[in-house]
């Protein structure tokens, strides 16, 4: 039986976690869903031996600890993880943000809107568009 996919939600707001919950509860397909509320957590688990690669990393700039810009560098500078899909959701629109991240090997960048609603709105389409319709690099299964 092939397992849903996964993915990591980086995220020290419980009401941005709870929102991306909801979101991940619409998705056609099933998925799992991983809350770190750090990047050093995120770190951590992605250098776990494990025997798949996460679908996806969602991740927030400003949490406690390493922050997500670091964590984005270090993900994507890493050859076993880069290939992982990273996607930042951030209050920031600072052109300086977008940069550093798209920079550092960003896959998406997307502002959190303010609104409920429109958030949850977002994330469904965010985690339908990576989880459900954007093909797997081959190595997420199987790890080098």
């Amino acid at each position: 039986m092939i397992e849903p996919p996964e993915f990591i939600l980086v995220e020290d707001s419980d009401e941005d976690a709870d929102t991306v919950q909801q979101a991940a509860l619409r998705c056609s397909t099933p998925v799992r869903l991983c809350r770190v509320l750090t990047g050093d957590a995120c770190l951590a688990l992605l250098q776990q031996t494990r025997p798949e690669l996460p679908a996806l990393v969602l991740m927030d700039l400003n949490t406690p600890g390493m922050d997500g810009r670091e964590t984005l560098r270090l993900i994507k500078s890493d050859p076993r993880l880069a290939t992982i899909p990273v996607v930042i959701v951030s209050t920031s629109a600072n052109p300086r943000d977008l940069d550093y991240c798209y920079r550092a090997g960003a896959n998406a960048y997307h502002l959190k809107p303010v609104r409920h609603s429109e958030h949850l709105q977002a994330m469904v389409e965010v985690l339908a568009y990576w989880l459900d319709r954007v093909v797997a690099h081959p190595n997420r299964r199987v790890l080098p």
